[in-house]
């Protein structure tokens, strides 16, 4: 089951992952004109014009309350996946997943928000953070827009 959820998710990691390559030219002139209110900033390397943007890295921590049987572990992780995928659906975040083998850290889920109040809002809707199964811990973290996993 466990190995089950881990390709369920890892699959959902994959799906929201977007690839995009911008012309330099096309980069900067952006960085003039944000079309949203995300923090940003603009830095040239080179002939290379790079534009980053503040992301928020959710930390999804063991809670408290993990004593619950296998069919309410079972139902609070359907609900729980359900939640991920609507936050991909919806656009707001940009990578999710499990961690492995860590005693604190149960997941991640990288927020491509406007701000960091937003993304700890939404998170805490999670039914496994409703549960008490998980916590949250919400942390600002700057990227190169248009970033892919490699």
């Amino acid at each position: 089951m466990k190995n089950y959820l881990i390709v369920i998710l890892l699959g959902m990691c994959f799906s929201c992952v977007s690839i995009k390559v911008e012309n330099t030219k096309n980069v900067a002139s952006k960085a003039t004109k944000p079309a949203t209110k995300h923090e940003t900033f603009s830095y040239k390397d080179g002939d290379t014009t790079y534009v980053m943007q503040k992301y928020f890295l959710v930390l999804l921590k063991k809670g408290a309350n993990r004593n619950q049987n296998k069919e309410e572990i079972a139902e609070i992780q359907k609900k729980h996946l359900a939640h991920i995928s609507w936050l991909a659906k919806q656009g707001y975040i940009s990578v999710a997943g499990p961690s492995e083998n860590h005693d604190v850290i149960a997941g991640f889920l990288l927020f491509n928000t406007e701000t960091q109040q937003q993304a700890d809002s939404l998170a805490k809707l999670d039914p496994a953070v409703k549960a008490g199964r998980l916590e949250v811990e919400s942390l600002p973290w700057w990227a190169a827009k248009g970033s892919a996993l490699k």
